[in-house]
């Protein structure tokens, strides 16, 4: 292999517990040593976890969103998408939704009739990114992609790359990220050595799944985001037992987060005008 600098870890934040009713939720980010990881702003991972048959299910019903971008991993289960904008799909195990906020969209995220019915595995992530004040008002859009549309790529360590944006081994993921994302989900398995290349100047996303892995030589501990540094041609992980981690990198944004809820923009008047057009119906509906 050529020669190789990895990021050094810089700190790892732990997901604390905030369940949301009966759904055992975790949240590394924000969380208490770090506000955002410019352009990231937060993080949940909802499970994992098995529910009954004729279960209640997600109990994200229809809501608003203004000035980012929503990313959702489903790892176990199966995730019912509709909005405002006309989109609706059902995304199962091993697939990923991509909504793009922008201007301003109401969204539900339920459990479709079939998982209340029979009850299952349940295991989803999901990444809110930040978008630029130049994008914040744009076109609200969507993709919901199943596993067998995102590319897996074997890694020369042995470790596997769902690649969902952004470029790697001369292959491209199916999302065109609006600021040049770079998305993916890794599983290793047990002894897998990786080196990931990022680009000068980029912000890094590592979130340990689960699974015993070093990263720069450190332990780090599974449900911790991974803080690195910035010098470094990319990163170095190493399992110790077979794990998954959420993988991705971007540039950094620089601007000023005012965040209400669910609107994320620059100032305070922008949040304000942001709840009077959604007050208003400006971002449209969607039926209870």
């Amino acid at each position: 292999m050529s020669p190789f600098a990895s990021r050094r870890v810089r700190a790892q934040h732990p997901a604390l517990r905030d369940d949301i009713g009966d759904l055992t939720t975790r949240r590394p980010l924000p969380g208490p040593g770090l506000d955002q990881l410019d352009p990231f702003l937060f993080l949940n991972h909802h499970g994992p976890q098995v529910y009954p048959p004729n279960n209640r299910g997600l109990p994200f019903g229809p809501h608003p969103h203004r000035g980012f971008e929503t990313v959702t991993f489903i790892l176990e289960g199966s995730l019912a998408h509709a909005d405002s904008a006309d989109h609706q799909s059902v995304i199962h195990a091993g697939g990923v939704q991509w909504m793009t906020a922008g201007s301003g969209i109401v969204h539900a995220e339920i459990s479709p009739p079939e998982f209340l019915h029979d009850g299952g595995p349940l295991e989803i992530l999901q990444l809110w990114i930040n978008l630029p004040s130049r994008l914040k008002m744009s076109e609200p859009h969507y993709v919901g992609l199943q596993r067998e549309s995102i590319p897996t790529l074997t890694l020369e360590g042995g470790g596997k790359l769902q690649l969902t944006a952004g470029e790697h081994g001369g292959r491209r993921g199916p999302i065109d990220s609006l600021t040049g994302v770079f998305m993916s989900t890794l599983e290793l398995p047990a002894g897998a050595q990786e080196r990931l290349p990022v680009p000068a100047g980029r912000q890094v996303f590592l979130y340990v799944v689960d699974g015993g892995v070093t990263v720069a030589g450190e332990a780090v501990e599974a449900q911790h985001l991974i803080e690195l540094g910035q010098e470094g041609d990319g990163v170095e992980i190493a399992a110790s037992s077979k794990a998954r981690l959420l993988f991705g990198h971007a540039e950094p944004i620089g601007e000023p987060v005012f965040s209400h809820g669910p609107f994320v923009m620059n100032s305070r008047d922008e949040i304000l005008e942001a709840i009077e057009d959604y007050q208003a119906g400006h971002f449209g509906g969607l039926a209870q």
